[in-house]
């Protein structure tokens, strides 16, 4: 599989800020607003009052549109999701959920607190659904049992969306520490290193290996043993 390029969590995209100001107020700029102010200042600030001050009109002109708050979380989650590509379906079982999970990763990448978003909410529009209905398929014709297949895509999913979510929450730290990856890494080794040696043998001994910052090894690492944990319980062993 050709390695798609992962964005860090950290980069920014400033959607919404290049609309002339008298572009009529709808559904899709509230939603490229609300997506710039996630870049810029995180989840937290997710608020209708404050998607109002970024498109410089008044917080009730917004409920004309989006109902609350809740709905607008749901929007911003559809629209993060429409983004992750399918992949084909001539492809072998695993290999498809191998790339629609690298897939989904890249695409939390693209939006800070991303994953956190995807969590908080319950997939309801065409995109999310789109994509559950991809993973039942592809499970359900690789040959599994019909009480397993929406375990195993939520076993799929959350393995993504919490590994991301780490990444995420570690790079904001480090940020916070105006300091990278590698030195955040350095610095939780330096205080593994330092328990007591008596009670923490093995922490110590695995410091430099807990904290590297090896995502990309560690994520297909964890979704080989996942798939091979499918594999074992798929009933049917032929493509």
């Amino acid at each position: 599989m050709a390695r798609r390029r992962i964005h860090r969590p950290s980069e920014e995209r400033d959607e919404g800020r290049e609309e002339p100001l008298h572009t009529p107020l709808d559904r899709s700029r509230i939603v490229n607003a609300a997506l710039a102010v996630l870049q810029a200042e995180g989840l937290e600030r997710i608020s209708m009052r404050n998607i109002a001050e970024h498109l410089g009109v008044k917080a009730a002109a917004l409920y004309y549109h989006v109902k609350d708050k809740e709905q607008l979380l749901h929007l911003l989650a559809e629209k993060i999701g429409s983004e992750t590509e399918l992949p084909g379906e001539e492809l072998p079982w695993r290999e498809r959920l191998s790339q629609w999970a690298f897939g989904f990763r890249g695409t939390l990448h693209r939006y800070r607190d991303a994953a956190a978003i995807m969590g908080a909410t319950i997939a309801a529009g065409p995109s999310r659904l789109d994509h559950i209905e991809f993973l039942f398929r592809t499970l359900s014709e690789a040959g599994f049992r019909d009480e397993h297949v929406p375990w195993l895509a939520a076993m799929l999913k959350n393995y993504v969306t919490g590994f991301a979510d780490e990444e995420a929450r570690l790079a904001d730290r480090a940020r916070r520490e105006e300091t990278n990856a590698d030195g955040l890494a350095d610095a939780y080794a330096g205080k593994f290193r330092a328990l007591a040696p008596d009670r923490y043998p093995h922490m110590i001994r695995l410091a430099s290996r807990t904290t590297a910052v090896e995502w990309e090894r560690e994520f297909r690492f964890g979704l080989d043993v996942l798939l091979d944990g499918f594999e074992a319980k798929r009933p049917v062993r032929s493509d």
